[in-house]
């Protein structure tokens, strides 16, 4: 290493939501937690529970970063990304299994959107599940 390696910049880069976190105009939100259900059939598709619900607020949007779980129960369920209703992403788990997507496409929800996690499960299934999902709370001014 010549004396004037150690006089070059350093080059830091970071992402969009890294850079909005730190600057104060975003802030992390999650839908986390261990629930319990009961499968009521695969195509009856419904609400894990409501602490997994989040309204994006006034003012503000919000994007869906990653979505990570763990299914233990002894068959395939399905978890879904719900908007305002309707499910927008899927996500299948094996029985006593688990996964971690790093959204490559993120959608910006606008305030007053309904983003919920909801499953669906053989008929009489039981089981849990532990989720984990991570978004950005952002002020659209930036």
């Amino acid at each position: 290493m010549s004396s004037t390696d150690s006089q070059l910049p350093v080059v830091i880069s970071e992402g969009r939501q890294a850079r909005l976190i730190r600057i104060g105009s975003a802030q992390p939100r999650f839908l986390q937690g261990v629930y319990p259900f009961v499968g009521r059939g695969v195509f009856d598709l419904g609400p894990l529970n409501d602490a997994l619900g989040y309204r994006v607020p006034a003012n503000k949007t919000a994007e869906v970063l990653y979505f990570r779980a763990g299914n233990i129960s002894d068959d395939l369920i399905y978890l879904t990304i719900s908007v305002d209703g309707k499910p927008v992403r899927y996500f299948p788990i094996g029985p006593k299994a688990d996964i971690h997507v790093p959204l490559a496409i993120v959608e910006s929800y606008a305030a007053g959107t309904r983003i919920e996690i909801c499953l669906a499960a053989p008929r009489g299934l039981s089981g849990s599940v532990v989720v984990d999902v991570g978004m950005v709370e952002i002020d659209p001014g930036f």
